[in-house]
């Protein structure tokens, strides 16, 4: 009886929902937050450099006097063809030549530059800080690594059908991710964003005298730009979907948890 009598009564936290229903951590908002800002900054200040000088090229070098790897029609300098006849430095086949301009371009290298060198340390910093946190915490164990029992590919492929489809579960208010969250979630941090950020510093001439070999392990600077514009798309396509999930899994419930960390 003594001991019917000692056993504790369920408590308010015994009939709670678990931790992940009540939002998102503190650091987890600051930092999506501080990343989806300076990604913003990235994508206009980067759509303008790209502007400036809308071809690709693979290697070290690569100019408007050189065959391009891909050519993108989205400025007036695409192809724009205002060039002198063209004079070869060196009186051989194969010769490196040199132009001169005859007409105006676009040309915004200026503030696009160093938007986009200020706009990505804001990137970098706070995604380094979320890095060490999600390994200190387990954030990254608990939450984004796919569990050995749900890695399927037959249930891979069920929730990519799902969401083609639109059957798209309604939100929870915090980090229970699906398989194939986890999976995508997985991809951008750990290999798209960690792609955008070391190819863009292999493109900076400043970061590069110091460590050479960043430019080097691309296959050259042309090759590192082209590498950083193929993560960037990933990225934009990431968002763009990103944004669309949040909407149809519940838009006011899942920026609450975002933004005040808790689930109404």
């Amino acid at each position: 009886m003594q001991t019917a009598l000692a056993r504790p009564l369920p408590t308010a936290a015994d009939e709670a929902p678990p931790a992940a229903a009540a939002g998102h951590a503190l650091w987890v908002r600051i930092t999506h937050w501080m990343v989806s800002v300076s990604f913003l900054a990235l994508v206009v200040s980067g759509w303008v450099i790209l502007m400036c000088h809308p071809r690709l090229y693979w290697g070290e070098v690569g100019n408007d006097l050189t065959p391009a790897l891909l050519e993108l029609p989205i400025s007036r300098n695409h192809r724009h063809g205002r060039w002198a006849a063209p004079v070869p430095f060196f009186e051989r086949t194969g010769s490196p030549v040199s132009a001169s301009r005859t007409g105006e371009i676009f040309n915004q290298n200026s503030w696009g530059r160093s938007l986009h060198f200020l706009a990505a340390w804001f990137l970098v910093l706070p995604g380094a800080a979320y890095l060490v946190a999600g390994v200190a915490t387990g954030h990254f164990r608990r939450h984004l690594a796919p569990r050995a029992e749900e890695w399927t590919l037959r249930q891979f492929a069920q929730e990519l059908k799902d969401h083609c489809r639109g059957a798209v579960r309604k939100a929870g208010g915090g980090p229970r991710y699906g398989l194939l969250q986890k999976s995508t979630y997985c991809g951008v941090v750990f290999l798209v964003l960690p792609l955008a950020v070391v190819t863009g510093l292999a493109m900076s001439p400043a970061i590069t005298a110091a460590f050479p070999f960043l430019s080097g392990m691309f296959g050259g600077h042309q090759s590192a730009r082209t590498l950083h514009f193929v993560a960037s798309v990933l990225l934009v396509l990431f968002l763009i979907v990103h944004v669309v999930m949040v909407v149809a899994s519940g838009f006011r419930r899942q920026l609450r948890a975002m933004t005040l960390g808790d689930s109404p």
